[in-house]
């Protein structure tokens, strides 16, 4: 029988709910099948932490005296620059902002030691940052310079607003050269010296909502060691790639939006990463709850390692030129084994994801709702599925 959000909150408030990680619904399924294990379970926890670039934080530092109007001007925090184009005390620190003494990769490969990211994280830590600021001054606005120390705790606003994350599946990335690169998948040693690759596979949120039947707008979710909500879907969204029987995509698709605020968050789910020869970003953890409302979601949610394939992508000169791979595909159960076959070679596996954390942060997520601390949202609006015609487009070049 057919459950609502509404009798699941209920049975939340009653503490009567009962809610399993997506890995643990594996084996209710496989041992009392869909129907039972739908109308037993109520919630399926999942999670994923890795490297999400496309993600960042806004803020409010209040008013000096006199005022100072940023907006126009610039700011750093610890010497990493901010956008301040929005207003006189509102700036935005993205997650891959480097500082102008970095030597970037003029020391190949550069180590990118400090950025947005680990400026986040510290913030998050509590510890005090160094704002630096300058104004053209106005008349309302006289102040021309300001230098201060910040804190969370003092700012008025501080939102993680992260506009691409929780990735539907991605590349495992080699490297068929002669030469060492350096990627945002990591380091890639030549000659399929290595293969890496980054999801949480069976844990991972959009793996166990494939066509977004439950997550959408206003989904309330475990964002950064805090509560948080899907904004609206991530840039680079794709649901339109090819999928397998069971409905999962074989290549990068869903990607979501996320917000909330940062002054609940924990230093140890939001991480600032260094990548040698790339650049920094900021390790994300990220816990959904999928509300078991039907059949077809339950049997979505018992979604297997070995049922999910992600294509196997040449990094040295496929995917900087745009070009098409034909290495393959494989499962994330063989790329969880250490080794997989790359064109008839053994090629050790390395995850930029740590799967021991997803499965932290789903069990955390279980906790809270088990304890009524954590109440279902219904969506308030849909993310595109491939049937609304929504695709991702590359850019047109035009002189």
């Amino acid at each position: 029988m057919p459950k609502t959000i509404q009798e699941i909150n209920e049975k939340i408030k009653k503490g009567q709910v009962v809610v399993v990680t997506a890995e643990e619904i594996i084996d209710i399924v496989k041992e009392k099948g869909i129907s039972k294990a739908a109308a037993e379970v109520d919630v399926v926890t999942t999670g994923t932490f890795g490297p999400m670039c496309s993600s960042g934080a806004y803020f409010n530092i209040g008013h000096s005296r006199p005022r100072i109007k940023i907006g126009g001007g610039t700011c750093t925090l610890n010497d990493v620059p901010t956008y301040t184009g929005f207003a006189a005390a509102d700036i935005y620190l993205g997650a891959t902002a480097l500082p102008e003494s970095d030597p970037l990769n003029k020391v190949y490969p550069g180590e990118f030691k400090y950025g947005g990211g680990h400026v986040i994280q510290d913030l998050v830590a509590g510890k005090d940052v160094a704002l630096k600021a300058t104004a053209y001054g106005t008349d309302c606005y006289p102040r021309k310079s300001l230098e201060t120390l910040i804190n969370l705790k003092e700012l008025n606003e501080a939102v993680l607003f992260n506009i691409r994350n929780a990735y539907q599946n991605y590349n495992v990335a080699v490297n068929l050269s002669d030469k060492m690169i350096y990627t945002y998948m990591g380091v890639l040693k030549p000659k399929l010296g290595n293969a890496n690759y980054c999801s949480a596979g069976q844990l991972s949120p959009l793996f166990n909502d494939p066509y977004y039947k439950t997550i959408g707008i206003g989904t309330k979710i475990f964002l950064g060691g805090g509560v948080g909500y899907v904004a609206w879907w991530g840039t680079q969204h794709n649901p339109s790639v090819k999928r397998n029987d069971l409905g999962l995509p074989k290549a990068p698709a869903g990607t979501l939006a996320v917000i909330g605020d940062l002054k609940h968050m924990k230093p140890d789910w939001l991480v600032g990463t260094s990548m040698l020869g790339y650049g920094v970003t900021l390790t994300v953890g990220i816990g959904i709850p999928i509300p078991i409302l039907n059949e077809e979601i339950c049997k979505f949610t018992a979604v297997r390692d070995e049922d999910i394939h992600a294509p196997i992508v040449d990094y040295s000169e496929n995917y900087p030129n745009c070009k098409p791979s034909d290495l393959g595909e494989v499962n994330y159960k063989q790329l969880n084994t250490g080794s997989i076959k790359v064109k008839n070679k053994d090629v050790p596996t390395g995850a930029l994801s740590s799967y021991s954390k997803a499965r932290e942060i789903s069990e955390e997520l279980k906790s809270w709702i088990e304890k009524g601390k954590f109440f279902l949202t219904e969506k308030v609006a849909a993310i595109p599925s491939a049937e609304s015609g929504y695709s991702f487009k590359p850019l047109k070049e035009r002189i």
